[in-house]
């Protein structure tokens, strides 16, 4: 297995220090509802941690909530919610949303409002070891102690711009904050420097640090996050424990676009993940995303969301395809090797997908040529449910009965009851049919199927009966 590693820029040869395999991931700051840029991050480490599952790896993946930060305070100000409350809703919302696309839960959910006394020890260990001093209340971290900072964005100090020091005390204007004085009305903490909160960056070592240990197999996030978060996290993490690396492999996703704009919460250019299942079915938000490559940009557009749900709905098909007794001419084992050498090339999830499609249409071919499936039916719902994460079922439709009464009583099904669901009078039509077809009766078989159809019901006659389908299912 190969894995792409942002600090030496280049594909090298995954193998993990230990079991299990350590991972963390940077979470959301809930200060607002998840969007699908967040999805996407979170379905594509989801897909990583169940394929190193499936390779016969333990993984301990630990994702923090950064739920303390000037932002949840900005909104916790304007919306006049405290800021513990705020941040416990969103972070509720979002496991909702997670959820419902199917996300498997991580191992460790650390809150940086809970990890104030790690967060402490680091930042007074780093002021012994000289590389943090206080300036009045707040702490800071000395860049130039850290003479590899910037290794990981590829930067030179001297061509930095660092933020605005007006009214602020540093030593350089690259130094950045470990620990941030108290202000009025602001939620704050007991430290050794005075009341205050942590900032940003040190939350994340000081978490990963704690449940992780000195040294990390697999540290992900967008590419946003390169610097100054992660580049910040290198120095902090390897100048608080002397040990190197912090991270064996960086992994970084590529971002969410809306035509040429990155998709964020501070452009205001987002949909978020309850908009986007409104109009699309999980299955259909993830292959979207599994479609290119993690560390590719991505652009929404009304095509490639239809694309997806054509894409699976070729795999739903395939999945329910009733096959005959003839022996099967599909090589199965070479499509599962396929899917397993795209996932081992930096897990490309592309490749990997265009597998799937493959045996799909030969599962289709071979069902048509009344050839045993059912194997190779298997091995396709393995890959696509147990390491991609697809349902491959259909989107819920909840149909209205009336027009299926009327068209039961106008080919004299019996429609008295009128309390039933609308499944009942489809399966009374079916039912006229088949008696129709029986007494040769074409015209009215043709009529009811037709009458389906247009109510979107698609019949398929198979050997142990028809069956049917709303077309929005697929």
């Amino acid at each position: 297995m190969r894995i792409y590693d942002t600090l030496t820029g280049q594909k090298v040869e995954f193998i993990p220090a230990g079991d299990p395999i350590k991972m963390y991931v940077c979470g959301v700051t809930p200060y607002s509802e998840c969007h699908i840029g967040h999805a996407m991050s979170y379905i594509l480490f989801d897909v990583i941690k169940r394929y190193l599952e499936y390779r016969g790896h333990r993984v301990k993946y630990v994702q923090n909530f950064t739920d303390i930060d000037d932002k949840l305070i900005a909104r916790s100000n304007q919306t006049g919610i405290p800021v513990k409350e705020l941040a416990e809703g969103f972070i509720k919302r979002y496991f909702e949303d997670m959820d419902a696309l199917n996300v498997r839960r991580a191992d460790i959910y650390p809150r940086a409002t809970e990890e104030i006394p790690k967060i402490i020890e680091v930042v007074s260990g780093l002021i012994k070891k000289g590389h943090a001093y206080q300036s009045r209340s707040d702490v800071y971290f000395r860049v130039r102690s850290f003479p590899d900072y910037g290794k990981l964005s590829r930067r030179k100090l001297e061509d930095m711009i660092s933020e605005p020091t007006e009214g602020i005390e540093k030593e350089d204007p690259m130094d950045f904050t470990l620990w941030k004085g108290a202000k009025p009305g602001e939620p704050q903490w007991d430290s050794p420097w005075g009341a205050g909160r942590p900032g940003w960056h040190i939350e994340c070592s000081a978490m990963s640090l704690k449940y992780l240990g000195n040294t990390l197999d697999i540290h992900g996030g967008g590419k946003d996050l390169i610097f100054p978060h992660h580049e910040n996290e290198i120095a902090q993490s390897e100048a608080f424990t002397g040990a190197k690396p912090f991270v064996r492999y960086w992994m970084h996703n590529g971002l969410l676009q809306l035509g040429e704009m990155k998709m964020s919460k501070s452009l205001g250019n987002l949909i978020t993940v309850k908009e986007a299942l409104e109009r699309h079915t999980p299955d259909a938000i993830r292959l979207f995303i599994l479609s290119s490559h993690y560390r590719s940009p991505l652009t929404v557009s009304d095509e490639g969301w239809e694309a997806a749900e054509r894409g699976m709905e070729r795999l739903r098909t395939a999945t329910h395809r009733e096959g005959g007794k003839r022996p099967l001419q599909i090589d199965i084992d070479a499509y599962r090797q396929r899917f397993i050498d795209a996932m081992d090339d930096d897990f490309n999830t592309a490749q990997a997908l265009a597998a799937l499609f493959d045996l799909a249409r030969d599962i289709n071919r071979a069902a048509e040529e009344s050839c045993k499936v059912s194997e190779a039916q298997a091995v396709l719902k393995d890959l696509a449910i147990s390491i991609l994460g697809l349902t491959l079922k259909g989107k819920e439709v909840q149909l209205d009965a009336a027009p299926f009464i009327e068209l039961a009583k106008e080919h004299g099904a019996d429609t008295a009851d009128k309390t039933q669901p609308a499944s009942h009078y489809i399966e009374l039509l079916i039912q006229k049919r088949t008696e129709a077809r029986k007494s040769k009766k074409w015209a009215l078989a043709d009529s009811i199927r037709n009458g389906l159809l247009e109510l979107g019901i698609a019949l398929e006659d198979k050997p142990q009966g028809t069956v049917w389908r709303h077309k929005r299912e697929d």
